[in-house]
C-alpha cells in the first residue's frame, strides 16, 4: 500500500522522491530516459497526470512506464477523466486554498464510479496552491489564487483544516514551471500544524533546492519539468535524500 509506505517513511524519518510525468510532455523516447534514470537513483514513485492534458494520453502513459519500470505509479488528476486502474494508486486531490466548488467536490463525484470500479488506493489529498512567482497552468485553469508567499499562517491553518476534515496527505504546490518553490518557512509552518504527511513540489530545480525543501519538512518531494528536460538531474536529486 501506497499509503503506508509514506507513512512508515515519514515515522522513520526517511525523505522520498516522486518523479512527475506529464502524458502531454513526454514520448517514448522520454519515458525511456525518465524511467532508466529513476531505476537508477531508487526513486520512490512516478507521479502523473497534468492541469490540462491536450495531446497526451493518460492510459498509455501509464502503460509505458509499467513497460519499462516496477516504481509504483500514483495518479496525480487535474480532473476526473484522468483516472487508469492500471496505476497503484490516485491523489484524490481536494484544492483547499481555493474556492472553487468544482475542485473541491465536483471532480471528485464525477470521477466516484468510476474510481470504485477501478479499485485503485484512493488517497484523499488537501492541495494547496502556493504563489510560484508566475501564472502556472494550475492556477489558470482551476480558476483560483494561490496563497501568497509572506502568508505561512494561512497555508498552516489551510493544511490543519485539511487534516481536520479527514484528508490523509497535504501537498503543497508552487506549480509546474513555477519560478520558485514553495518558501522553507513556509513549508515549517504547515508542517508545525499537521502531524500527516507532507507532499512538495514545482520550482525545484537543483538538489541544492531540493535539499533546502526536504530539510524544512517535506516527507516527499516533487520533480517534473525540470526532469523532463535534465532527466540526468534525478541521480544528483536522489542523492538528497541521504544527506541528513
Amino acid at each position: 500500500m501506497i499509503y503506508q509506505q509514506i507513512l512508515e517513511a515519514k515515522h522513520q524519518g526517511r525523505r522520498l522522491l516522486s518523479v512527475l510525468i506529464d502524458p502531454d510532455k513526454v514520448n517514448e523516447k522520454h519515458l525511456d530516459i525518465l524511467c532508466s534514470n529513476a531505476d537508477a537513483a531508487a526513486v520512490d514513485f512516478f507521479f502523473v497526470g497534468g492541469s490540462l492534458l491536450t495531446q497526451g494520453d493518460m492510459a498509455r502513459t501509464i502503460a509505458g512506464i509499467k513497460k519499462r519500470s516496477e516504481i509504483p505509479i500514483v495518479i496525480f488528476p487535474g480532473n476526473h477523466q484522468q483516472v487508469d486502474e492500471h496505476a497503484d494508486a490516485i491523489l484524490l486531490l481536494s484544492l483547499i486554498s481555493g474556492r472553487n466548488p468544482d475542485l473541491l467536490i465536483g471532480q471528485h463525484v464525477l470521477a466516484a464510479k468510476r474510481l470504485k470500479a477501478a479499485e485503485i488506493e484512493i488517497l484523499p489529498t488537501g492541495y494547496l496552491l502556493i504563489d510560484g512567482g508566475n501564472m502556472t497552468t494550475v492556477q489558470y485553469v482551476s480558476g483560483t489564487a494561490p496563497i501568497p508567499v509572506d502568508q505561512p499562517e494561512i497555508a498552516a491553518t489551510t493544511a490543519l483544516a485539511g487534516e481536520q476534515l479527514g484528508m490523509k496527505l497535504i501537498f503543497a504546490e508552487a506549480g509546474s514551471g513555477a519560478k520558485h518553490p514553495v518558501p522553507s518557512g513556509m513549508i515549517k509552518a504547515i508542517k508545525r500544524e499537521i502531524n500527516i504527511p507532507l507532499i512538495v513540489g514545482g520550482g525545484i530545480r537543483s538538489a541544492e533546492k531540493a535539499e533546502e525543501v526536504y530539510s524544512a519538512g517535506a516527507d516527499v518531494v516533487v520533480v517534473g519539468n525540470h526532469f523532463e528536460q535534465h532527466p540526468e538531474l534525478i541521480r544528483e536529486i536522489a542523492a538528497t535524500r541521504l544527506n541528513h
